[in-house]
Protein backbone atom coordinates (compact mmCIF):
# COMPACT_ATOMS: atom_id res chain seq x y z
CA UNK A 1 0.00 0.00 0.00
CA UNK A 2 2.65 2.17 1.12
CA UNK A 3 4.70 1.64 -2.59
CA UNK A 4 1.31 2.59 -4.25
CA UNK A 5 0.82 5.67 -2.59
CA UNK A 6 5.17 6.78 -3.17
CA UNK A 7 4.75 6.65 -6.87
CA UNK A 8 2.71 8.90 -7.09
CA UNK A 9 3.66 11.02 -4.80
CA UNK A 10 7.22 10.61 -6.11
CA UNK A 11 6.51 11.99 -9.73
CA UNK A 12 4.58 14.70 -8.06
CA UNK A 13 7.71 16.25 -6.14
CA UNK A 14 9.80 15.72 -9.53
CA UNK A 15 7.29 17.20 -12.22
CA UNK A 16 8.82 20.64 -12.17
CA UNK A 17 11.94 19.75 -12.73
CA UNK A 18 11.40 17.78 -15.72
CA UNK A 19 8.66 20.17 -16.89
CA UNK A 20 11.53 22.80 -17.02
CA UNK A 21 12.48 23.79 -20.71
CA UNK A 22 15.55 22.86 -22.76
CA UNK A 23 17.67 26.23 -22.10
CA UNK A 24 18.08 27.93 -25.21
CA UNK A 25 20.28 30.41 -26.69
CA UNK A 26 19.70 33.52 -28.23
CA UNK A 27 18.97 32.18 -32.27
CA UNK A 28 21.38 34.83 -33.70
CA UNK A 29 24.86 36.25 -32.44
CA UNK A 30 27.15 38.67 -34.75
CA UNK A 31 30.17 37.65 -33.14
CA UNK A 32 32.26 40.62 -34.40
CA UNK A 33 29.50 42.87 -31.92
CA UNK A 34 30.06 40.77 -29.15
CA UNK A 35 34.11 40.98 -29.33
CA UNK A 36 35.91 43.03 -27.06
CA UNK A 37 35.72 43.42 -23.46
CA UNK A 38 32.56 42.72 -21.27
CA UNK A 39 32.43 43.46 -17.19
CA UNK A 40 30.95 41.26 -14.92
CA UNK A 41 27.89 42.53 -13.08
CA UNK A 42 26.77 38.96 -11.30
CA UNK A 43 27.07 35.83 -11.06
CA UNK A 44 26.55 31.94 -9.74
CA UNK A 45 29.59 30.80 -7.53
CA UNK A 46 32.29 29.15 -10.22
CA UNK A 47 35.09 27.57 -8.54
CA UNK A 48 37.92 29.38 -11.43
CA UNK A 49 36.25 32.83 -9.56
CA UNK A 50 36.34 32.05 -6.00
CA UNK A 51 39.30 34.75 -5.44
CA UNK A 52 37.79 37.49 -7.40
CA UNK A 53 36.27 40.70 -5.73
CA UNK A 54 36.11 43.11 -8.37
CA UNK A 55 37.07 44.68 -11.53
CA UNK A 56 36.48 41.07 -13.05
CA UNK A 57 36.43 41.28 -16.88
CA UNK A 58 35.93 39.01 -20.28
CA UNK A 59 37.46 40.00 -23.36
CA UNK A 60 36.89 38.41 -26.30
CA UNK A 61 39.29 38.72 -29.85
CA UNK A 62 38.21 36.65 -32.81
CA UNK A 63 41.25 34.77 -34.84
CA UNK A 64 41.56 34.42 -38.54
CA UNK A 65 40.69 30.59 -37.88
CA UNK A 66 37.43 31.09 -36.95
CA UNK A 67 38.41 30.47 -32.71
CA UNK A 68 38.00 33.30 -30.40
CA UNK A 69 40.63 34.03 -28.07
CA UNK A 70 39.52 34.37 -23.90
CA UNK A 71 41.01 36.97 -21.45
CA UNK A 72 39.42 36.53 -18.27
CA UNK A 73 40.89 38.68 -15.55
CA UNK A 74 39.94 40.14 -12.24
CA UNK A 75 41.24 41.77 -8.47
CA UNK A 76 41.45 39.52 -5.76
CA UNK A 77 40.98 40.49 -2.14
CA UNK A 78 44.23 40.96 -2.07
CA UNK A 79 44.87 43.45 -4.51
CA UNK A 80 46.33 41.98 -6.93
CA UNK A 81 45.39 41.02 -10.30
CA UNK A 82 44.68 37.54 -11.66
CA UNK A 83 44.04 36.65 -15.64
CA UNK A 84 43.94 33.69 -17.49
CA UNK A 85 43.97 32.95 -20.92
CA UNK A 86 41.63 30.47 -23.07
CA UNK A 87 40.43 29.86 -26.17
CA UNK A 88 36.45 29.59 -27.36
CA UNK A 89 35.22 27.61 -30.76
CA UNK A 90 31.72 27.51 -32.20
CA UNK A 91 29.89 24.33 -30.72
CA UNK A 92 27.42 23.91 -33.89
CA UNK A 93 25.32 25.76 -35.79
CA UNK A 94 24.60 28.78 -33.84
CA UNK A 95 27.37 31.52 -33.31
CA UNK A 96 25.81 32.11 -29.50
CA UNK A 97 26.60 28.53 -28.60
CA UNK A 98 30.40 28.64 -28.04
CA UNK A 99 32.49 25.72 -25.29
CA UNK A 100 35.48 27.29 -24.26
CA UNK A 101 38.34 25.84 -22.70
CA UNK A 102 41.55 27.41 -20.20
CA UNK A 103 43.31 23.90 -20.35
CA UNK A 104 46.78 23.98 -22.25
CA UNK A 105 46.34 23.73 -26.05
CA UNK A 106 47.71 19.98 -26.00
CA UNK A 107 44.84 18.98 -24.30
CA UNK A 108 42.04 20.85 -26.70
CA UNK A 109 41.17 17.20 -28.27
CA UNK A 110 40.29 15.88 -25.11
CA UNK A 111 36.38 16.84 -24.87
CA UNK A 112 36.27 17.19 -21.05
CA UNK A 113 38.50 20.94 -20.84
CA UNK A 114 35.64 22.30 -23.45
CA UNK A 115 32.52 23.72 -21.32
CA UNK A 116 29.60 25.14 -22.74
CA UNK A 117 28.94 29.03 -22.66
CA UNK A 118 25.40 30.17 -24.01
CA UNK A 119 24.55 33.62 -25.05
CA UNK A 120 21.35 32.94 -23.61
CA UNK A 121 20.38 37.11 -23.92
CA UNK A 122 21.76 39.94 -25.41
CA UNK A 123 20.60 43.90 -25.55
CA UNK A 124 19.66 44.88 -28.93
CA UNK A 125 22.78 47.17 -28.58
CA UNK A 126 25.41 44.63 -27.34
CA UNK A 127 25.18 46.76 -24.04
CA UNK A 128 24.36 43.60 -21.72
CA UNK A 129 24.34 40.21 -21.99
CA UNK A 130 23.17 36.86 -20.37
CA UNK A 131 25.78 34.10 -20.38
CA UNK A 132 24.72 30.43 -19.55
CA UNK A 133 25.36 26.66 -20.32
CA UNK A 134 22.23 24.34 -20.59
CA UNK A 135 23.20 22.38 -17.02
CA UNK A 136 21.96 25.64 -15.60
CA UNK A 137 24.64 25.60 -13.13
CA UNK A 138 26.67 28.59 -13.97
CA UNK A 139 25.61 31.92 -14.98
CA UNK A 140 27.01 35.20 -15.81
CA UNK A 141 25.27 38.89 -15.95
CA UNK A 142 28.28 40.92 -18.49
CA UNK A 143 27.98 44.86 -19.44
CA UNK A 144 30.21 46.28 -21.88
CA UNK A 145 30.52 49.61 -18.40
CA UNK A 146 31.57 47.89 -15.40
CA UNK A 147 28.33 48.79 -13.64
CA UNK A 148 24.73 48.50 -14.48
CA UNK A 149 21.57 51.00 -13.56
CA UNK A 150 19.44 49.04 -10.91
CA UNK A 151 16.16 48.82 -13.29
CA UNK A 152 18.29 47.05 -16.12
CA UNK A 153 19.86 44.57 -13.39
CA UNK A 154 16.61 43.72 -11.63
CA UNK A 155 15.14 42.87 -15.37
CA UNK A 156 18.21 40.76 -15.97
CA UNK A 157 17.29 38.72 -12.90
CA UNK A 158 13.83 38.31 -13.91
CA UNK A 159 14.74 37.26 -16.94
CA UNK A 160 17.32 34.66 -15.69
CA UNK A 161 14.55 33.50 -13.38
CA UNK A 162 12.05 33.25 -16.17
CA UNK A 163 15.03 30.67 -17.98
CA UNK A 164 14.67 28.69 -15.16
CA UNK A 165 17.86 29.81 -13.25
CA UNK A 166 17.83 29.65 -9.21
CA UNK A 167 19.18 33.22 -8.19
CA UNK A 168 19.72 32.11 -4.55
CA UNK A 169 23.43 32.03 -4.25
CA UNK A 170 24.07 35.30 -6.96
CA UNK A 171 26.98 36.67 -6.20
CA UNK A 172 26.62 40.78 -6.95
CA UNK A 173 30.24 41.80 -8.23
CA UNK A 174 29.45 45.33 -9.11
CA UNK A 175 26.42 46.99 -7.49
CA UNK A 176 24.18 47.95 -9.73
CA UNK A 177 23.24 51.74 -10.23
Amino acid sequence: MVRRLMLPLLLLVSTPALAQPPLQAVPDLDLARYAGTWHEIARLPMYFERKCVRDITATYTPRENGTIAVRNACVKADGKTMASEGEARLAGGNPAKLEVRFAPAWLSALPFVWADYWVIAIDADYQWAIVGEPGREYLWFLSREPALDAPTFEGLKSRARMLGYDLDELIVVVPPG
